[in-house]
């Protein structure tokens, strides 16, 4: 009988573990080459895997909640058409997997996995990853016990703990609950701590348990306000000649290409031109080494359904056309929206930006997508009236105006870097050609 492993799909550079959501699969069912067999959740996206071949499911090797390493099988698949669950040839393939791993294991001896158990006292469950990580690292249980952690259930990510090691010994994880007056106390930067007040609830409130996903939001924006000392600069732009281009040309466009002209890949665009001229705000700090990006992925902020946040990236957008930008941009923010991006659409983001203006909101102040060291706000676009000067002298004139937004680290980006590159996306905004062709 023939039977084919399905592995745990290669989701991204920095993901080496998933979790198992649902499966959608019984053992015994058939399924086709291609159909979705189980959902799978990593520390960015939720995804769907499918099967790599036709015929029957014969054995899940994991359960719903547990936590797999890329690359390892998941589940068993017979593509002889007349196979049962009841094979004995199933488990053969895992056995096999089993050896290999405990032999790589026992010729490098400065992996001990053995060493953190899989479930602490504490009740914690933890990756074979992030045991081994915390073990060349000098990590106690007691120490990842009280690292906060972003996973599924809390879990402590791989991430969690590479953010926690460079300030091992710097700072309390612990978080210390005081019964008696129902306030918890929490470390600060400094050192210092501060009480958070209990909270009360009253007749008629409702108690909403966030889900996975706002959780990992929450997590990610204390982390970086925490990181990174904000600053925000706000430039105001006259963007009359963009609305009045785009109102030329979106129809014909929409026409010729199939593709909605959305003011995004305009901003898009000017944003490129931007980091171009000024490429130290393309760059991410590592402690004190600044690493300079060579690449300009442009992330986008996108609303789903649920409410939640998400930040597909434009890959290499200096590459790209304006033409091409438009597809980019249309394409993340339809799957995003249809919960179909892949691992690897949200990640690798070099500077990311945010259209408060689409809530109606005329400016924001953003904060930055680590580890990235700004962000841009484009806030919604308004008629006003403006003095413009002419060889005649000046007039009144109605105009279309917005607020650009420019919040950066200024750990490494001062004030005058950060002021002159949001002034300079809003001239490449407010120079704009009426006349171009697209």
């Amino acid at each position: 009988m023939a039977q084919v492993e399905l592995i745990m799909p290669k989701m991204g550079e920095s993901v080496a573990e998933a979790t198992i959501i649902k499966w959608l699969k019984n053992e015994g069912d058939k399924i086709a080459a291609d159909e979705t067999v189980l959902e799978i959740a990593t520390d960015k996206v939720d995804s769907e895997i499918p099967s790599t071949a036709e015929g029957t499911l014969l054995k899940k090797l994991f359960n719903e909640g547990d936590v797999v390493q890329v690359g390892k099988a998941i589940a068993i698949i017979s593509t002889d058409t007349n196979a049962t669950v009841e094979s004995p040839k199933v488990e053969a393939p895992v056995v096999a997997n089993t050896n290999t791993v405990l032999k790589e294991v026992a010729v490098s001896p400065a992996v001990e996995v053995a060493a953190i158990e899989k479930k602490s006292a504490a009740g914690k469950f933890y990756s074979p990853l992030v045991r081994t990580i915390a073990q060349k690292e000098g990590v106690s249980v007691t120490e990842l016990d009280a690292i906060s952690g972003t996973g599924l259930n809390g879990r402590v990510t791989k991430n969690d703990l590479l953010a926690y090691i460079p300030n091992k010994g710097k700072q309390t994880t612990q978080t210390q609950v005081v019964k008696e007056t129902s306030v918890v106390s929490t470390p600060s930067s400094n050192g210092a701590t501060h009480t958070k007040p209990a909270i009360s609830v009253n007749a008629g409130d409702e108690i909403i348990e966030m889900d996975r996903m706002r959780k990992l939001i929450a997590d990610h924006m204390v982390m970086s306000k925490h990181t990174s000392p904000h600053v925000t600069s706000f430039v105001e732009a006259d963007v009359t000649n963009v609305v009045l281009w785009r109102e030329k040309v979106k129809k014909n466009l929409e026409k010729r290409e199939g593709e909605k002209l959305t003011f995004t890949p305009i901003f898009i665009e000017a944003l490129v031109k931007a980091i171009k001229d000024f490429p130290m705000i393309n760059v991410s700090l590592d402690g004190t080494k600044i690493i300079k990006r060579k690449n300009i992925n442009i992330g986008m902020a996108a609303a789903l359904p649920s409410g939640n946040l998400i930040v597909p990236v434009i890959k290499n957008a200096d590459q790209l056309n304006l033409l091409g930008l438009t597809k980019q941009v249309n394409d993340l923010a339809n799957r995003a929206r249809n919960n179909k991006l892949a691992p690897d659409d949200i990640q690798g983001g070099t500077y990311t930006i945010s259209n408060v203006g689409s809530f109606g909101n005329v400016m924001g102040t953003p904060i930055i997508n680590q580890p990235q060291v700004a962000i841009m706000a484009v806030g919604a676009i308004k008629k006003k009236p403006a003095v413009i000067e002419t060889a005649h002298g000046d007039l009144i004139g109605i105009r279309h105006f917005m607020y650009l937004s420019h919040s950066y680290d200024h750990r490494v980006v001062d004030g005058s870097l950060g002021g002159q590159f949001v002034r300079r996306v809003a001239d490449y905004l407010e120079q704009w050609d009426i006349n171009r062709e697209i």
